[in-house]
C-alpha cells in the first residue's frame, strides 16, 4: 500500500472518530496527527516557589495551589521538613482531599536518609532528590559525589522509590577538561541514580537542553520547567512563556527521550506575588 494510501485512509478514520467525539475538531485531530502536538496532562510545581506562602499557612497555600490546576508538587526540606509539620501519612490526606499527589522532594541527603526513603516510600512518593552540591574546586569531587549518588540511589531502591540530582548551572561549565554533570552521570549506575534536569540553568550555562536528553536517553526522568528571561545584568526567571527557551521543542525532545515529571519552578517576581506566578506558569502548561 503506497504511503499517500495509507495516509488518506488514516486521515478518513480520523475525520469519522472526530465527528463521534462531541467537541473534537477535525482539523485540530489532523493537526495534533501531522504535526505530534503534545499535551502535558498533569503537571507540578516545586514548592520553593511559594515557600513563604507555605510559611505563613501551609494547608492554605496547598489548597491555593490546587485550584490553579496543579496535580503533583514536589516538595523541599525547609524548617518545617518535607511534609510541612504534618506526619508524612497526614500530608498524603491532605494531598488526596485536594486531589493532588505529592512526586518527589529535595532533602538533605545526609541526614537520616534512609528514615526519609522509608517515609517517602509509604506514601508513594516516587523521588527524593539531591538539590544541590554547589560548585568544586576539581572534577574529582564530583567523581566522589557520584558514588555517593550511587549509594543514595541503593538505599532509595531497597525502599522501592528511586533517587535523582538536580542541577545547576555549574556542573555544565567544563572543569579539568571533563563537563562535571556528564562525570557525574557517567559514573552512575542507571538502575539506581537519575537525574532532574533544571531546564533554567541548562540554557544559562549556554548548553542546548535537547542535545542531552538525546546523548543521556532515560537518564532524566524530571525536569523543572522554569523559564529565563535576560536583563540587564544577566538574566533571571520569569513567567512560562515570556522568556528565551523554546519549551514547545525543548520537552518534546525530552519525552521522547524519557522525561516523565515536568515541575515548574519560579524564583524571580516581578511586580506580581508567588501566588500569582504560580496561577500564571500553570495556565501556560494547561494550554500548551
Amino acid at each position: 500500500m503506497s504511503n499517500s494510501r495509507r495516509d488518506f485512509l488514516r486521515l478518513s478514520g480520523l475525520s469519522a472518530l472526530s465527528l463521534a467525539i462531541p467537541g473534537k475538531n477535525f482539523s485540530s485531530m489532523i493537526n495534533d496527527e501531522l504535526f505530534g502536538k503534545q499535551k502535558i496532562n498533569k503537571f507540578g510545581i516545586q514548592l520553593w516557589t511559594v515557600k513563604e506562602d507555605l510559611y505563613a499557612n501551609a494547608k492554605d497555600t496547598l489548597k491555593q495551589i490546587a485550584s490553579f490546576g496543579y496535580k503533583q508538587i514536589e516538595s523541599f526540606e525547609g524548617k518545617q521538613g518535607m511534609f510541612w509539620g504534618m506526619k508524612n501519612t497526614e500530608f498524603k490526606s491532605y494531598m488526596d482531599e485536594l486531589g493532588m499527589k505529592i512526586i518527589s522532594s529535595h532533602c538533605e541527603t545526609k541526614t537520616d536518609f534512609e528514615r526519609k526513603a522509608a517515609e517517602a516510600a509509604a506514601i508513594g512518593m516516587k523521588y527524593l532528590i539531591c538539590p544541590y552540591k554547589g560548585p568544586q574546586k576539581s572534577i574529582d569531587d564530583f567523581k566522589r559525589f557520584a558514588d555517593e549518588f550511587n549509594k543514595n540511589g541503593e538505599v532509595c531502591k531497597k525502599n522501592g522509590i528511586r533517587f535523582a540530582y538536580h542541577n545547576h548551572d555549574y556542573s555544565w561549565k567544563p572543569m579539568d577538561g571533563q563537563i562535571p554533570q556528564e562525570v557525574m552521570m557517567n559514573n552512575t549506575d542507571k538502575d539506581l541514580v537519575d537525574f532532574e534536569m533544571d531546564i533554567y540553568w541548562v540554557v544559562a550555562a549556554g548548553v542546548d537542553p535537547q542535545i542531552y536528553f538525546k546523548k543521556y536517553p532515560n537518564r532524566f526522568r524530571l525536569c523543572h520547567v522554569k523559564d529565563l528571561g535576560k536583563t540587564a545584568t544577566g538574566s533571571e526567571s520569569v513567567h512560562l512563556g515570556k522568556g528565551t527557551i523554546d519549551f514547545h521543542s525543548v520537552l518534546k525532545t525530552g519525552k521522547e527521550n524519557g522525561l516523565e515529571y515536568y515541575i515548574i519552578e519560579q524564583e524571580a517576581f516581578t511586580n506580581t506575588t508567588a501566588l500569582e506566578s504560580a496561577k500564571v506558569d500553570a495556565a501556560y502548561l494547561k494550554a500548551f
